[in-house]
């Protein structure tokens, strides 16, 4: 498809001539540190995505998730920590963090629309005493994502309004797209079969969240 007949927005002015300026709850509401009903909401959230940039500018956005009250572990008011739990040791945004320490976080509580976001500046760190405090199911974390609160605020509900993420009756999970193991074996050449893959996509899957 040809982007000729597009009408591309280049300026910062042309975006606000569309957009309109951010009235001043929306524009002011940020923050530099910690209050309580934050620490309560990263107390509830078991999911966030984190945001990150390469030195280069390529991006990533990765989802972390552990039970409620110990997806984040929060060090002092401008300070907390993220567990990384085994993976598939990919780290792209890992290796982004130690090129340029900026990421954003995103907050989830489930079935709630509001959200909560960090923006900071994050360093690794392979083992702290505070890991104590973030074991799951008897297992520690491999390393941990420390970050250095710059902003925080609440973000609103439109887009889980419109979305209608957290309304069951909109939920199609086995509808027109296929099961993983499925897209696994089409589009991530592995060598595995589809029956190898479904057995590993199965209910033992599970077993290896944390060892």
């Amino acid at each position: 498809m040809s982007s000729a007949a597009w009408t591309e927005i280049a300026t910062v002015d042309e975006l606000v001539d569309l957009l309109g300026e951010p009235n001043a709850r929306a524009a002011g509401k940020g923050r530099a540190a910690l209050l309580d009903v934050d620490r309560d909401w990263l107390a509830a959230s078991p999911y966030c995505v984190m945001a990150t940039a390469s030195g280069t500018g390529a991006c990533d956005a990765s989802p972390k998730g552990d039970p409620a009250g110990r997806l984040v572990h929060v060090i002092d008011e401008v300070t907390i920590a993220l567990a990384e739990r085994p993976g598939n040791r990919r780290a792209d945004g890992y290796r982004n963090i130690l090129a340029n320490p900026h990421v954003g976080l995103h907050f989830l509580i489930p079935g709630r629309g509001d959200t909560l976001r960090v923006n900071g500046r994050a360093r690794l760190v392979s083992d702290a005493p505070f890991f104590d405090e973030m074991v799951v199911k008897g297992h520690r974390p491999l390393l941990a994502v420390v970050v250095d609160i710059e902003e925080i605020y609440f973000h609103c509900s439109k887009a889980f309004l419109r979305s209608q993420l957290w309304q069951p009756e909109t939920w199609d999970p086995t509808g027109s797209v296929p099961r993983r193991a499925v897209i696994a074996h089409d589009v991530e050449p592995s060598g595995m079969s589809l029956e190898q893959l479904d057995a590993y996509y199965g209910p033992s899957y599970a077993e290896g969240l944390y060892r």
